[in-house]
């Protein structure tokens, strides 16, 4: 647990995907693939991961653009299908949208940071999944920004995001900006080389990485809650 008092901060920034929200997307491939009558089971999953996953990377490292990643890796189903990838990538993220659903003390810790902090979102997710889920779990109200790596053409972890948000944020100081996500090598990493203070959401109890290093790290939501509420 970090030494900074949660009285420096003036914004909090969350990542979206398993960090506010559930992200499914088995379930959500299911969902797609069962309108072409297709019983989409593990194995097809893993071999989904296995060209969905080295995209995002490639993706991350700014090597592709989201209009890549998102057509590509639908473009062996596509093939089989007889279907345009973009079709097949529109299909998913209306699926996942359709199966969203907050993460566990998600809406307790929004509604315990509002009037106390400005809130922002900075995501490596799709404006197409992004905005739609916001509207419909009642979050878009907490939140004074919504920073989508689709729109500006970066991603985390590139100092270069973090920079067009705090932009937009008005430039505070960076000391008093606390970036929250779940994935190490993009939101902490991310946060990290912007200089802003870090906090590891990691339910799962994954394994550190020396290499990555959060100032803090929190189990679920209500130690984040406990951490940010005012002093007494």
């Amino acid at each position: 647990m970090s030494n900074c008092s949660p009285l420096s901060f003036d914004w909090v920034l969350f990542d979206a995907d398993e960090t506010l929200f559930h992200f499914d997307a088995f379930a959500g491939l299911q969902r797609l693939f069962a309108r072409f009558e297709v019983e989409f089971d593990g194995a097809h999953y893993e071999e989904y991961q296995q060209v969905n996953k080295p995209l995002w990377l490639e993706y991350q490292d700014g090597r592709i653009s989201a209009k890549t990643l998102q057509e590509q890796r639908f473009a062996q189903w596509g093939e089989r299908l007889g279907v345009a990838p973009g079709e097949l990538n529109s299909g998913f993220l209306q699926a996942m949208a359709d199966i969203c659903a907050p993460l566990p003390q998600v809406p307790e810790l929004l509604e315990s940071l509002k009037g106390r902090y400005r809130l922002g979102i900075i995501t490596n997710g799709f404006t197409e999944l992004q905005r739609i889920r916001l509207e419909r779990t009642g979050f878009a109200d907490h939140f004074e920004l919504l920073v989508i790596s689709e729109e500006v053409g970066l991603a985390k972890p590139d100092k270069a995001i973090f920079d067009h948000a705090l932009d937009a944020m008005g430039n505070p100081a960076r000391e008093r900006v606390l970036m929250v996500g779940d994935t190490l090598s993009s939101d902490i990493q991310g946060g990290l080389n912007a200089g802003l203070h870090t906090c590891w959401y990691n339910p799962d109890g994954k394994a550190a990485d020396p290499a990555t290093v959060p100032h803090m790290e929190v189990r679920c939501y209500s130690e984040l809650r406990a951490f940010l509420k005012p002093a007494d």
